[in-house]
């Protein structure tokens, strides 16, 4: 490893900015444009802007892994932890990327064989509650 292999930290200003970026592309028409602040003034209201430099920032606005590809990913991880709340979100994240209902369908499937069928019917009620309308 040389010394131009090491990469520079990216400041947090941008990690924001990219994260604003890729959370805008992943849920179009939910935040709107410009720099906004995603605090509530409650308990743990930084919680929502750590996740917008860490995830999306510093993880979803990566190279390497196509969207649809970090959908499936975060969608078997989602299931594995039985993490209902953000398996809404990622279902229709999933379809913005591209995957259709019959593959986030496959996905439920195929998780019941590795996280157990519990955590696959959670997936799947979660999916109805987030794809409904």
């Amino acid at each position: 490893m040389t010394a131009k292999d090491i990469k520079e930290p990216v400041p947090d200003s941008d990690l924001r900015a990219a994260g604003l970026k890729a959370l805008r592309e992943a849920l179009p028409g939910v935040f709107p444009e410009g720099d906004i602040d995603l605090r509530d003034g409650k308990l743990g209201e930084d919680l929502v802007e750590i996740g917008l430099t860490t995830v999306y920032g510093a993880l979803w606005a990566r190279e390497g892994l196509s969207a649809r590809d970090r959908s499936l990913v975060t969608l078997g991880v989602l299931i594995a932890l039985g993490a209902e709340t953000e398996m809404k979100t990622h279902f229709r994240i999933a379809k913005t990327n591209g995957l259709t209902e019959d593959e986030l369908a496959e996905v439920i499937y195929h998780s019941a064989g590795y996280a157990g069928y519990p955590r696959a019917t959670a997936a799947r009620t979660a999916a109805r509650e987030a794809l409904a309308g």
